[in-house]
């Protein structure tokens, strides 16, 4: 006599198969996201990370016999918290027992794809909410936003120039260059030179899509007819994202994309999850996402942004 399908192993087969669609749509949508252009991103084993440092060292005095020990400063002190995001479906048995695959295959895409939206949305805040101190995930000993005019030390040097990464400059060739510009002369909290990458890329919303290439991909007579070379070519990267016109037309940013990889990171605490089971009472098939990430960054030198009015 045949062995009838347990119930139990029929979930099992019904999970391998909807797990292997969100594997395979889960893929498709992290080929398409901008997280790992922003930031570094990487797994945690912790409920929350902390990040600690210190500052440089002056700069070493000529040897006079006596070895002269240089005095280090501390950093700020950030806390990166992960949160949780969660949701689920149900789906009547008679979809299983008329072989509606396909609704089934599709919420577990659609789960998939929320889960994998959110994610993204909440990564592309470290821009679209740079110039606010109302952070998601970080506590921030400085408190001041990524992007301000108005950054501190603990250092005994002055902070009235090199501390300032926000602005109010309009996306044009102009802006650009005045921006790089203003990034060379970052400096560090004991108030040295700041010493940036040359990987740069400009961060536009869609609305500011065609400015931007516009000002990097001309070679030559950029708003002159006299043909002169616009140096803005061929200098940066246009990296649009379409969200960032969700909050704002206008604002864009500049950022070393080298140091950005240091300084942004995104935390991976629990991957997109999903599940699948067969309630006992009523027969649905429940199905269900679950993660945790969190973001923050060690170092606001590594972007400007401009915050047009």
């Amino acid at each position: 006599m045949s062995s009838p399908l347990k119930r139990q192993d029929f979930r099992r087969l019904l999970d391998r198969r909807l797990s292997s669609v969100h594997e395979e749509h889960m893929r498709k949508e992290e080929i398409k996201s901008v997280i790992p252009t922003l930031f570094n991103v990487v797994t945690s084993e912790k409920a929350w990370e902390e990040h600690f440092y210190t500052t440089g060292v002056p700069d070493i005095s000529e040897f006079s016999g006596k070895l002269a020990y240089l005095q280090q400063f501390p950093g700020y002190h950030k806390k990166i918290e992960h949160k949780t995001y969660a949701g689920g479906v149900a789906a009547e048995r008679e979809l299983i027992e008329d072989n509606l695959y396909g609704v089934l295959d599709r919420n577990a895409r659609d789960l998939t794809r929320s889960a994998m939206r959110v994610r993204e949305k909440k990564g592309v805040r470290i821009l679209s909410s740079s110039f606010s101190s109302a952070f998601d995930y970080t506590t921030s000993e400085e408190g001041q936003p990524l992007c301000s005019s108005s950054h501190t030390t603990k250092a005994q040097v002055s902070t009235a120039s090199g501390f300032d990464n926000a602005g109010t400059t309009a996306l044009s060739k102009t802006g650009v260059a005045s921006t790089r510009l203003t990034m060379r002369r970052f400096q560090t909290d004991i108030g040295e030179r700041y010493e940036p990458g040359t990987n740069l890329g400009i961060f536009v919303p869609d609305n500011l899509v065609d400015t931007a290439l516009e000002i990097v991909g001309t070679p030559k007579g950029l708003d002159t007819g006299d043909g002169n070379i616009n140096p803005q070519a061929g200098r940066f990267q246009v990296i649009p994202i379409i969200r960032l016109d969700d909050t704002d037309t206008n604002n864009w940013w500049m950022g070393d994309l080298d140091m950005m990889q240091e300084s942004f990171i995104f935390y991976d605490r629990v991957r997109p999850d999903y599940n699948s089971t067969v309630d006992f009472d009523t027969f649905q098939l429940l199905q269900s996402i679950y993660m945790r990430i969190s973001y923050g960054w060690l170092d606001w030198r590594s972007i400007f942004g401009n915050l047009v009015s």
